[in-house]
């Protein structure tokens, strides 16, 4: 194989590009509020990307630009090649990128979960053969399937999360952007949510954009987005941006537990690595030194 080929091969292949971003919002007033201001950002095939930050950073409502909920006041979003701002795109664009919101109460519009999740593969036209069958290998894939003729009310919330996740799957989209799904469940709900994405991610190869304050889902990315004042600040894979201390902490953002715990050790004299991010190296590192 030739250099060129194998340089094209390795590069990945860009899915969403955001370009000079911004955005503004309306106050009663008719005032013009800077919610993003200059974003430039590519998402690429397959990686799984979180964007955090502080409340009002800016995060969801570059979220909602993705599947053109939110268009442009200035630059260019484009998805795929196409623009957000092309109304005659819409249609399409939101086929690749399908949006998961905070509540899922507002994406549930069936009595059935089953229903549920064919909803949207019922509304673009799919034949019902295949429509059953993506209906049974979505609920599979988040671990629902279980409970697919139960009602969507007598379900806990991180059930329903779960629930929404399927439904937009079920329309197979290239992309599934997650605008902090996590924010209500409590500490088991938020890890089992987290895991069936991953493994959406990994074994479906379905680009995955969450939107999280917790930085305990933030380590699991490939690549992470801190944003703050309607700006980018960093990005980069999480090990390198949590290891930029003072930048960190200048957009009010703390490290992970595991990587405190470890620097508050090292501070006492233990010999610890200072490359620990995740709880299973805090442990391995300790377990290393008896």
């Amino acid at each position: 194989m030739s250099e060129k080929l194998m340089s094209e091969k390795m590069i990945p292949e860009k899915l969403i590009q955001v370009r000079q971003l911004s955005y503004n919002y309306r106050t009663g007033t008719e005032e013009q509020v800077g919610a993003l201001r200059g974003i430039d950002l590519e998402v690429f095939r397959g990686e799984f990307l979180v964007i955090t930050g502080e409340n009002g950073s800016g995060k969801s409502t570059l979220a909602r630009h993705f599947n053109g909920l939110l268009h442009p006041a200035s630059g260019e979003v484009l998805v795929d090649g196409l623009s957000v701002k092309d109304k005659k795109q819409i249609k399409k664009i939101r086929q690749k990128v399908g949006m998961v919101f905070q509540n899922p109460d507002n994406q549930i519009v069936s009595t059935v979960v089953e229903d549920d999740v064919a909803f949207g593969p019922e509304n673009l036209g799919v034949p019902r053969e295949e429509i059953l069958r993506r209906v049974e290998e979505t609920l599979k894939a988040v671990n629902m399937y279980h409970l697919r003729q139960e009602s969507p009310s007598q379900l806990s919330d991180g059930e329903k999360q779960l629930v929404a996740i399927a439904g937009v799957m079920a329309m197979q989209p290239e992309c599934v952007v997650l605008d902090e799904p996590t924010a209500h469940l409590d500490p088991r709900g938020r890890q089992e949510l987290m895991e069936n994405v991953k493994r959406l991610n990994r074994e479906k190869g379905v680009t995955v954009i969450f939107i999280t304050h917790f930085m305990k889902e933030a380590v699991e990315a490939d690549r992470m987005v801190v944003m703050s004042e309607g700006e980018i600040k960093l990005k980069g894979p999480p090990r390198e941006v949590f290891h930029r201390f003072q930048e960190i902490s200048e957009v009010g953002m703390n490290k992970p537990v595991p990587m405190e715990m470890a620097s508050r050790l090292r501070q006492k004299g233990v010999q610890l690595s200072e490359n620990i991010l995740h709880t299973e190296e805090l442990v391995e590192e300790i377990c290393r030194l008896k």
